[in-house]
């Protein structure tokens, strides 16, 4: 939370730590809506022009907008789809995520004031050259005409609030946008990605061939269809193997048994990896996979970019729809969706001991189980999917008490 954990004093010794230790690169910053965000791209600046870094500021911009426009480095000062309170710091090499040494190396320079190399600036530009070059960019690399296609756009008060409409407007479709206000304070809250009724409602009322709904710093993207019906991150990358025509497809061990099913009927091999987008951006890079993404909502396609990107997402998604000539929900009716059940149980430790482990085996009886520590809480989380609702709830209920009892 920002003024707790995060400080503008800690922000401006991670700048000059990260201008340290990339030898003083250039460094595009960006930033999300929140109302802690000013101040920290200054506290971020100034950090990095006094380690030798050229930072150029960018305004308000997407993250994935930053991990493609950024000639060699790229910072975001966002908390992505967690709520207005808190915020974050997050860095791009090359288009890429830091690898977990890279980070590492970073946070052992914070301590040490060391020596700039002195010589440093930073140079303020308008947002619109670079929001105008992503919007540009998504559309060459990504989009198709969309004429006629009429699409509901939550932003969620976020940093997509401007560029997702004018991608979607460029390629000619038919555009109503919510969740375009931000203010500082709104951001993910009641819309977005995190929370999709306002965007089912204004779907249902109106004549739209689907929705989309970004996080607050756009790397994440979830829709609903024509009904207002939801579609989770699985279900639209179903949607995008089959139509891209994909030989291979990386997901997490969160990933629906029905995507795998699906997958496997159309002879597209899967990567399964540890729940995170870092690994499923690993697992495509190690094997030379384009497409990837997670059910919250992270959706990668490499063939162009470096990171996940919810605009991305979303303009594929409409062109599959807008290419194959059929409805979103048709598309999606092709992955059988097996029941699941999640529950987030407090504890006080987080380390799950093999005891633990397989006294859970032995309850799930066949059905799958997943149960995994939180990497940000105080929390263990439980998925449990089953053949039928019930049983996959019942099963859930079990496990977290059997996790309450044991870890809480």
């Amino acid at each position: 939370m920002v003024g707790d954990e995060l400080t503008a004093g800690l922000v401006e010794r991670l700048g000059s730590a990260y201008g340290r230790w990339s030898g003083g690169e250039s460094v595009l910053v960006g930033r999300d809506t929140r109302g802690s965000g000013r101040e920290l791209e200054d506290a971020l600046v100034a950090g990095l022009a006094g380690a030798g870094s050229y930072a150029v500021r960018g305004g308000i911009l997407p993250t994935p907008a930053v991990a493609l426009l950024a000639q060699e480095s790229g910072a975001v000062i966002s908390a992505s789809h967690n709520p207005p309170e808190y915020n974050g710091v997050k860095f791009f090499r090359g288009g890429w995520k830091l690898e977990d040494d890279e980070e590492e190396a970073i946070e052992a320079l914070l301590d040490d004031a060391g020596e700039a190399p002195g010589g440093s600036s930073a140079e303020t530009k308008g947002n619109g050259d670079f929001a105008a070059r992503y919007v540009e960019l998504v559309c060459e690399r990504f989009g198709a005409p969309l004429g006629g296609l009429g699409v509901a756009v939550d932003c969620a008060n976020g940093a997509m609030f401007d560029v997702g409409p004018a991608a979607f407007e460029r390629l000619g479709a038919h555009v109503v946008t919510i969740g375009n206000r931000p203010d500082g304070t709104n951001i993910n809250v009641g819309c977005g990605a995190t929370d999709l009724r306002l965007l089912s409602e204004t779907v249902r009322d109106g004549e739209f061939d689907l929705g989309v709904a970004f996080d607050g710093d756009g790397d994440r993207m979830l829709a609903v269809d024509a009904a207002g019906e939801e579609l989770d991150g699985d279900q639209i990358l179903a949607v995008l193997a089959l139509h891209l025509r994909v030989d291979t497809v990386a997901v997490t061990e969160m990933t629906n048994l029905g995507f795998h099913r699906l997958m496997g009927e159309s002879g597209i091999r899967v990567l399964t990896t540890l729940v995170g987008d870092r690994y499923v951006l690993e697992a495509l890079r190690r094997e030379g996979g384009k497409l990837g993404g997670e059910q919250s909502g992270h959706i990668m396609y490499l063939e162009g970019h470096t990171t996940g990107d919810g605009l991305v997402g979303a303009l594929l998604l409409c062109r599959a729809l807008r290419e194959s000539g059929e409805t979103l929900q048709a598309l999606a009716g092709r992955m059988a969706k097996l029941p699941q059940a999640k529950a987030n149980i407090s504890v006080r430790s987080k380390e799950i001991p093999q005891t633990l482990r397989e006294e859970i085996e032995g309850l799930a009886a066949g059905d799958r189980v997943v149960i995994r520590p939180s990497g940000t809480e105080p929390v263990v989380r439980v998925l449990v999917e089953a053949e039928t609702e019930e049983a996959a709830q019942s099963l859930c209920g079990r496990i977290a008490t059997l996790v309450s009892r044991e870890l809480g």
